[in-house]
């Protein structure tokens, strides 16, 4: 008789396999079919059955019931195929972004699923292809359709992330489609690889630590370098800051953040709307930072960049971390720092020190432009220990007046 085994895969989820001997005979041939869920295995199981332990008629291993005439899969069933439609019609991303996950695509998905079918209709997916897929990510291993002798490198947990985050999207919209094309994500339920927790993906700077770094920060940086870590701003919105981003007088002096340097799809850059509706704020400004935003602002158009490279026009990302960053690093390196921050680094740090502050936590959400509280919390929350005293003696003093009103009852 046809049974079920369930094997649980590396990556936590589960196959159903349906195993029975050809004929029902022990010289029989061992025959069995894989089922992402309980529910199709069941079934095929009672067909197996009701079939004296043969292959159902009109059954084909993998691919399930195909008729004599039924044609062959559509082209547009085929996962590169509809893959790339997917990602032509999505209405909420960028230019950039459509370009890169069409890299993803042809580069981190077509080599291992190239040959299979979004539906129901041939070559299905399993879940026992992600699983081998996610194992080949991390193992640096290239895919079934790689050219010979390819190679490849180990991908980090947060990229498979990505990339599966990606690939889920692309199967559910073959599950939700309208007649659906297939009856369950294979991507469901997979577990991921978790990241090494023993490393920061961020780095913080102690205030003393930050001043061994500006003191080898070319002079030409200095002032982008310092508006960086004062404001927690990106690297493209402080260098999209023009001067009618600014209110300088009065009692209150603000900056407004309300464009950021984008890029274009087929390359380049442009000056667009924040990365976020969050990202689009107003900061209040230091009189240090009133100081350095005037003389930058100086004999500028309303209209002009304040910070631009020496021989005038923005700043490249890549230019600057070359010949402005790295130098400033490497002489920082040798005078003590033992910290290597990216400029994104800036950022965090400015966090931190806002934290170190005791400033609320949705405050530096609004200050920083995070759309979610959530992204505060997730990436600075563990910085709250520094709070730890003040916890402890709001506890202290709570309990302290409880003990106190339990005596005076007792009295």
């Amino acid at each position: 008789m046809a049974y079920i085994k369930t094997k649980k895969l590396s990556s936590g989820a589960t196959s159903h396999i349906v195993y029975w001997r050809a004929g029902g005979g022990r010289s029989g041939a061992w025959c069995n079919e894989t089922f992402d869920d309980p529910g199709p295995a069941e079934r095929f199981r009672d067909l197996v059955n009701g079939h004296g332990q043969q292959w159902p008629p009109g059954w084909i291993k993998g691919r399930g019931f195909v008729k004599p005439d039924e044609p062959a899969v559509p082209d547009t069933e085929m996962f590169a195929a509809y893959a790339h439609a997917y990602v032509g019609l999505l209405t909420d991303i960028s230019d950039h972004t459509r370009t890169n996950y069409t890299r993803f695509i042809d580069n981190h998905l077509i080599p291992w699923f190239g040959e299979l079918s979004v539906s129901d209709r041939g070559p299905r997916f399993t879940r026992d292809h992600i699983s081998q897929w996610i194992l080949d990510l991390q193992g640096g291993k290239p895919g079934p359709l790689h050219p010979a002798g390819t190679e490849r490198r180990p991908y980090a947990a947060k990229t498979i992330a990505n990339l599966h985050g990606l690939l889920f999207s692309i199967l559910q919209s073959a599950v939700t489609a309208d007649p659906p094309l297939r009856d369950s994500n294979p991507c469901a339920h997979t577990r991921l690889p978790k990241g090494n927790d023993t490393e920061d993906d961020e780095v913080f700077l102690e205030p003393d630590e930050y001043a061994v770094l500006r003191q080898h920060v070319r002079a030409d940086a200095l002032d982008i370098v310092d508006a960086l870590v004062s404001t927690g701003l990106r690297w493209g919105e402080i260098t999209a800051l023009q001067p009618r981003d600014f209110t300088l007088v009065g009692k209150r002096p603000a900056l407004r953040v309300q464009r950021a340097w984008k890029r274009r799809g087929e390359g380049g850059t442009f000056l667009g709307a924040p990365k976020t509706k969050k990202s689009r704020r107003t900061l209040v400004l230091t009189p240090e930072q009133v100081a350095l935003f005037q003389r930058r602002c100086q004999g500028k158009k309303p209209t002009d960049l304040i910070f631009t490279a020496p021989e005038g026009g923005a700043w490249h990302s890549g230019v600057f971390h070359a010949h402005r960053w790295k130098p400033a690093l490497d002489a920082a390196n040798s005078a003590g720092l033992t910290k290597r921050p990216r400029i994104h680094d800036l950022r965090h740090t400015h966090a931190s020190w806002l934290i170190a502050g005791k400033v609320p936590l949705p405050v530096i959400q609004a200050r920083l432009g995070h759309e979610s509280i959530t992204t505060t919390v997730d990436r600075y929350g563990h910085l709250l220990e520094v709070s730890d005293d003040e916890v402890v003696a709001a506890v202290e003093w709570a309990m302290g007046a409880a003990d106190s009103s339990a005596v005076d009852r007792a009295a």
